[in-house]
Order: structure tokens, then C-alpha cells, then sequence
């Protein structure tokens, strides 16, 4: 089986469920019940009715943040409407970050099942180094599900997935699943004895910006290939844009097939340094005329060791229920 079940059900987890009136509703909260759990179900009515707007970042998700803390309950699960997609909240109420779904569940399965690591170009490095602690085999692909498929299969890989909370399980199917990966948090949660904040806390840390650009794509190229020359001694990956790898900080630049835009994401240790390596990739795009405006960006997510600050509050400090 791909989870211990009945490890699970020795729980009685309460989870809070926000599934936002998409399709994982139903399923969501019977796949739950099974396992035990104690179900408080948020938009659990598959009808289209956002209560929220539907991408599942942390900026979106305060009621499931409120519930979670209101109610005591040890996880927050926020789906995306299809259901393939799963953010988390852990028990204080704070989301881990889109990234560390798949870093969470991707140490969790190396740690029962040796074998090989799928995911995109995107992701947070902290799975490359999850994986290289399990010594397991680790591969990116161009951003895309289909590509990341195609790759576990040649690859036999035992897990893959993409960071926006997509993880993608070779025994229960071949795409991106959010039943899939509450099943395992839970199971890790239970197997270790131990909160989510917890299990994020021992994940490595890193802090991850992500800007979309408007670009001129007539000069994007030659901009690109300035980026490829000022950090011609990293390690470049042109499968898909261009990736920088800088030891312990990345940059990608993507463009898009679709519209005249472009995806910028680097990490770092700390979010300092990656907003500067954003900076200095930006500054050389703009100097070739490639950037038009860069729209609103974010921090995706500050750091894996999402715990590391907590309140001591006697109420979070409480054995949830």
C-alpha cells in the first residue's frame, strides 16, 4: 500500500479541509474519514463558488489559517478547484509554503522507498538536497507536467512533482494528486510522532522570490544570452529559459509560449540574498531591453524551517485535538 493506514487512523487527526468549492471536495473529506481523520470541510460544496480567489498561496488562504488556529486543529489542507494541487497549513496556522509540499513528501517517500527524484526546473533546491541525503538519484525537466511524467517513468522514480503543490505518486497515478499527498503528510506526521511545524523545522532552509515580467521577446533572447555570459563559470541548464545554478542560490528565467511574459524565481538562503540575485539578473534584462514592467512578486515562501519563529502561547503549545 502506499501509506500505513491504520498508523494514520491511531491519530484522529482534526484537519481543517478548504477545498473551495472545486471538485476535491467530496472526495477530499471521504478520502480523510477513512483515514480517521476528523473533518472541519471549508467550500466543500463542488460548485464553483470561490470563496476566495482560487490559487491556493498563502495570501488567499486567512480563513483556512483562522480555522486551523480557531479550532485547534493539527493541519490545515488547501486544495487548488481541479484537486491536483495541495498547500498546507501546519498546526500554529502558518502556511509552509507551496515549495515544501512536494520537499515534505518527496523526504518522507525517499525515506521508506529508494529510487529517483522528478521534478521541474523551479522548485526549491531544498529537494535536490533532501535527495542527496538519501543519496537517491534527483533529475529536473522543463516546467511541465507532462514532462516531469515522461522523465519518472524512464527514471523509475519513486516520487516527482512540481512546486506549486503538486505531488505526483508512480503507484496511484501518473498526475499531479492533492489525495495523494494528504495521505502522506499524514502518514509522516504520524510514522515520526511529530507536528508539521515540526517535520518543516528539520527541512533545509531556503527562501524562494517569484516575479512575473513583461517582456519584449523580440530582445529576450539576447538578453538571455547576456544572463548566460555574465555567469558563464555556473552551472547553466537552457532546457527551458535559463537556470543558474550558484552552489547554494539559483535563478530561472523563463519565457512564457503563450503571452509576452516571463517567469523570474531565484533562492537563497536567506530572502536578502535572493531578492539581490533577482536584482542583478533583472538589471541585466532591462539593460537589454527585454523587460517592459515587472508586475507585483512575492516571497513564495520565506523559509522550509517554517516554525522557526513561534509563539509560546499556551493555546499553540496545546496537544491538538
Amino acid at each position: 500500500s502506499v501509506v500505513d493506514a491504520e498508523a494514520i487512523r491511531r491519530r484522529v487527526y482534526h484537519i481543517v479541509l478548504d477545498s473551495n468549492h472545486g471538485v476535491g471536495g467530496i472526495l477530499g473529506s471521504r478520502l480523510l474519514a477513512a483515514l480517521g481523520c476528523r473533518v472541519t470541510a471549508l467550500g466543500g460544496s463542488p460548485d464553483g463558488a470561490f470563496d476566495h480567489p482560487p490559487e491556493p498561496v498563502p495570501e488567499n488562504l486567512l480563513a483556512l489559517s483562522r480555522a486551523v488556529r480557531e479550532r485547534q486543529a493539527h493541519v490545515g489542507f488547501a486544495q487548488d478547484p481541479d484537486g491536483d494541487r495541495l498547500a498546507i497549513i501546519d498546526e500554529t496556522g502558518r502556511p509552509i509554503g507551496e515549495e515544501y509540499t512536494i520537499t515534505l513528501v518527496a523526504d518522507h517517500v525517499l525515506s521508506k522507498t529508494p529510487g529517483a527524484v522528478v521534478v521541474n526546473l523551479s522548485p526549491t533546491k531544498a529537494i535536490e538536497d533532501v535527495a542527496a541525503l538519501r543519496r537517491a538519484k534527483f533529475e529536473r525537466t522543463p516546467v511541465g507536467e507532462a514532462h516531469v511524467v515522461e522523465q519518472m517513468i524512464k527514471r523509475r522514480a519513486v516520487i516527482g512533482g512540481e512546486g506549486n503543490g503538486g505531488v505526483i505518486h508512480p503507484n496511484v497515478v501518473y498526475v499531479r494528486d492533492s489525495f495523494v499527498a494528504m495521505a502522506l503528510v499524514l502518514e509522516v506526521m504520524a510514522l515520526q510522532d511529530a507536528t508539521l511545524s515540526q517535520l518543516v523545522r528539520r527541512l533545509p532552509k531556503f527562501s524562494i522570490i517569484k516575479l512575473k515580467l513583461d517582456v519584449n521577446l523580440a530582445k529576450l533572447p539576447r538578453a538571455i544570452r547576456k544572463l548566460s555570459s555574465k555567469y558563464r563559470k555556473a552551472k547553466l541548464n537552457t532546457a527551458d529559459g535559463l537556470r543558474i545554478d550558484l552552489g547554494d542560490r539559483w535563478v530561472h528565467v523563463r519565457p512564457s509560449n503563450t503571452e509576452p511574459v516571463a517567469r523570474l524565481i531565484a533562492e537563497a538562503h536567506t530572502e536578502a540574498d535572493a531578492q539581490q540575485l533577482v536584482e542583478d539578473v533583472r538589471k541585466i534584462l532591462s539593460a537589454a531591453g527585454a523587460i517592459s514592467r515587472t508586475r507585483t512578486g512575492r516571497p513564495a515562501a520565506k523559509s522550509s524551517r517554517a516554525g522557526a519563529k513561534r509563539s509560546s502561547s499556551g493555546k499553540a503549545a496545546k496537544r491538538r485535538r
